[in-house]
């Protein structure tokens, strides 16, 4: 286990995110223009369609939920990748008939009529993701 400690940043972010944008590309284009490099968010809305990923050996495996669906929960967080703000987040999603489906987000989850970010920063922590050969993921390397 490797273990870093923050304080919390100055900057807490509220985004509202619109019908077509895409789910992952837009947080990190918040974080980006927000000048945060760590941090963590919640998020909650509606797509059009949801693409979600569960990781196994080495890879995810898409799982495609047809839309529109409800964000029943979004958090991840914010760290660095090839020196550019990513965002990594996890997210249940509910249909019309309150099934819920969850996992990874994957490029391709599409907002229908809103999303509802708030983005905390860690002001001093460093978070770069790295390539592990051993899980095929980018992953975090920590310092200060």
């Amino acid at each position: 286990m490797k273990l870093l400690e923050s304080k919390l940043g100055k900057k807490i972010v509220f985004a509202r995110f619109y019908e077509g944008e895409d789910l992952l590309d837009s947080i990190a284009l918040v974080a980006e223009k927000s000048n945060i490099t760590a941090g963590f968010f919640n998020l909650i809305g509606t797509l059009k369609k949801a693409t979600l990923g569960f990781y196994r050996r080495g890879k995810y495996e898409t799982i495609k939920v047809d839309g529109p669906v409800e964000i029943v929960s979004c958090m991840g967080n914010i760290s660095l990748k090839d020196n550019k703000p990513f965002a990594h987040a996890h997210v249940s999603v509910s249909n019309d008939k309150g099934m819920v489906f969850g996992g990874h987000v994957m490029p391709g989850c599409t907002i229908a009529a809103t999303g509802e970010l708030v983005l905390i920063e860690a002001a001093d922590a460093k978070l770069v993701r790295k390539l592990y050969e051993k899980t095929q993921l980018f992953l975090w390397s920590m310092g200060k």
